[in-house]
């Protein structure tokens, strides 16, 4: 449909196409509700894969859902394909359906320690002060090799953090109980809205979303997020820790052919709404620098003024739907609209933005060295598979088809910082009795240390979805450790005993 080396979006007086060297300097596609943004979104993600390059996006509304299925050759996109000059071809793509919440795909994780505070305080809202004891949770987690991988886990750490806080306040600054309550309630708000579903093992590898068909084509990754926009949050910060997580596990590899992987992030406004300044500044250093990892990151949303300025000036790749000016601030949006597109002598942009009819936008995409086209007004090319949601049958055989049915459905709970400190509160309370029981318990001392006070061993990672570190005593351990126990009560009994007699030996003149 394109030279090679390109994707075709539509056509002006010329074929408007992407260059696959260039799309990782990212883009943005925008226009208000009803413009025809989900299609060209479609467009984009259908070409990327036709290419060999896998697709990640959130479906919004459900329409994504198609591109698993056949077109259906319908009238107008027949006759869409006949005016830009090329044929209608009904095509369908290997997709993957994720979902958080385990209901329209397979279910997706991060551990708490992935999310980092940074994240998690975006995520629960926390101010200032509370973002600061969350950062003293996570030192402290990590000073005592306690893994955080679930809520639970945060839990029991900021338990530890408000029974102990007049002790470590000493060390890591003012820590109040009524603070701790405070993160601790927006734990509880968060669990209610499903999002514990979220945070766990086995976490979701990032490989799982980088991978082709066994016809060379990029895989398209759906994220269900009809359900997921009730906590836009969540949302968000998911998406934003996936970039993140692209961010530093892939490998720099410069300027390549075509990317490693696309990312459409959808409903983008809601990663920048009321982001604090700490957030927004990683973001940018994100989006700038993720291009060298190979991908090409696409923002989708209704008003260009929705993104921060430092970040839509790293967005080089644009497509422009109509916007309506109702209102002052829709005039400035218009404006700016305008203002970022190479002018086009022949056209003013501006007028162009509102009064495009749905399925034609304005194009500007990265050319030669990286500079930007002239703007061009566009009629958008039709996709070829279905536009609309996939039924059930399609979605289940996707999901039985992916490779990854059993791999990510059942939820794992190993021992964790949550077990950890529990064993290390009943010991420290079990302790006393020992010691009294083993005539001073010198010995029980020395391994309740171990077991309680001490950091746990490591060990290799084993078992599915393990990454690594403190894992449970093995029965190997655990016998050892009531052999030592015994060995030590019945040492202490004699002991015990030993000294008795001799008292008592003693006070009756030596005689036994």
């Amino acid at each position: 449909m394109a030279d090679d080396g390109a994707i075709l979006i539509g056509k002006s007086w010329k074929p408007e196409t992407l260059l696959l060297k260039l799309a990782n300097r990212h883009g943005l596609v925008t226009g208000a509700t009803g413009t025809g943004k989900t299609v060209t979104l479609q467009v984009l993600a259908e070409g990327f894969a036709r290419e060999g390059v896998p697709v990640f996006a959130a479906d919004i509304k459900g329409d994504l859902s198609g591109i698993a299925a056949p077109g259906d050759s319908k009238p107008p996109f027949v006759k869409r394909a006949e005016e830009i000059g090329v044929k209608y071809e009904a095509d369908q793509f290997t997709t993957v359906f994720w979902d958080v919440f385990g209901e329209q795909g397979h279910p997706v994780r991060a551990t708490i320690s992935e999310m980092g505070p940074l994240l998690l305080a975006r995520l629960l809202d926390l101010n200032e002060t509370q973002e600061g004891v969350l950062n003293i949770a996570f030192r402290i987690a990590d000073e005592q090799k306690l893994l955080l991988l679930d809520l639970k886990d945060l839990r029991a750490i900021l338990g530890f953090i408000a029974e102990n806080a007049k002790e470590l306040t000493t060390k890591y600054g003012n820590v109040t109980s009524q603070t701790v309550g405070t993160i601790q309630r927006a734990l509880l708000v968060l669990e209610n809205q499903k999002g514990d579903l979220f945070f766990g093992e086995p976490a979701l590898e990032i490989s799982d979303l980088m991978r082709t068909d066994r016809y060379g084509r990029g895989i398209v990754n759906i994220m269900a997020a009809d359900k997921l926009m009730a906590n836009p949050r969540l949302y968000a910060t998911f998406l934003l820790w996936l970039l993140s997580e692209l961010f530093e596990q892939l490998p720099e590899v410069g300027d390549l052919d075509k990317p490693k992987l696309v990312f459409f992030f959808d409903e983008a406004h809601l990663l920048f709404n009321g982001a604090p300044k700490a957030l927004l500044t990683a973001v940018e250093q994100v989006v700038r620098l993720i291009r060298s990892k190979g991908v090409g990151v696409y923002f989708v949303t209704q008003n260009p003024l929705d993104i921060p300025e430092t970040v839509l000036a790293q967005l080089g790749n644009r497509v422009q739907h109509a916007l309506r000016a109702f209102t002052p601030r829709d005039q400035k949006a218009v404006k700016a609209a305008a203002e970022t597109f190479r002018q086009n002598p022949k056209i003013n942009t501006a007028e162009a933005i509102m009064h495009l009819a749905v399925g034609e936008a304005l194009i500007s995409t990265l050319e030669g060295k990286g500079s930007p086209t002239v703007v061009e007004r566009a009629l958008i090319a039709p996709p070829m598979a279905q536009v609309g949601p996939c039924s059930a049958q399609i979605r289940q055989q996707a999901l039985t088809e992916s490779g990854f049915k059993g791999k990510y459905d059942t939820m794992i709970d190993r021992e964790s910082a949550y077990e950890e400190l529990a064993a290390r509160k009943n010991l420290a309370e079990a302790g006393p009795v020992e010691a009294s029981t083993a005539g001073g318990g010198g010995i029980l001392d020395t391994i309740g240390g171990w077991l309680g006070g001490g950091a746990p061993q490591q060990r290799p990672k084993t078992g599915p979805g393990s990454r690594g570190g403190a894992l449970p005593q093995s029965m190997a351990e655990k016998v050892l450790t009531s052999a030592a126990r015994s060995a030590a009560t019945t040492i202490g009994r004699q002991v015990g005993t030993a000294i008795l007699r001799g008292v008592l030996g003693s006070m009756m003149g030596g005689k036994r």
